[in-house]
């Protein structure tokens, strides 16, 4: 009876070892860490910043029922409001990036196409079968990475605006 027991305790311990519990980072999703996040939400802060930098327009604001008070002019390229209409929607534009699984430091979230995904799509094109396991017509959609630092950027967005 004892050796019965022992192999079953021996085949137990060997399908349950056999199981293991696949994690994210198992699979090679490793998300943004937060400075991953700022670096990109600056350049893309500045991006959108320089766009509306090249306008020239005054703003004038205060408001008297016979206005004869002068109204307050302020150049709109040093104006909040400018500041918080480019906040509005920055963090939408990092699903214009990618992940480059083949860069390992902060450039692996990048705008452009993975060189892994040109030779892929290079291989389809020439009528190659490629099976990632993903249909073809996801490819080019932003991946969980990308997705999760969206998510990332518009909680610290959010948390910007409260200070």
């Amino acid at each position: 009876m004892n050796s019965r027991y022992i192999a079953a305790v021996i085949v137990f311990l060997n399908l349950f070892t056999g199981f293991k519990a696949e994690t994210e980072e198992d699979a090679g999703v490793i998300y943004a860490n937060r400075c991953e996040v700022c670096k990109i939400l600056s350049i893309e802060l500045e991006s959108k910043l320089d766009e509306t930098g090249k306008i020239s327009e005054v703003i004038e604001t205060g408001y008297a029922v016979d206005d004869v008070k002068p109204k307050n002019k302020k150049e709109y390229k040093k104006s909040e409001l400018r500041l918080i209409e480019t906040l509005d929607g920055i963090c939408e534009r990092i699903l214009n990036y990618n992940i480059h699984k083949e860069r390992k430091d902060s450039t692996r979230f990048a705008k452009g196409m993975s060189e892994t995904f040109q030779t892929l799509h290079g291989l389809v094109d020439k009528g190659v079968k490629v099976e990632l396991g993903i249909p073809y017509e996801l490819w080019d959609k932003p991946s969980a990475e990308v997705t999760n630092m969206k998510t990332q950027c518009e909680s610290f967005s959010n948390n910007m605006k409260v200070i």
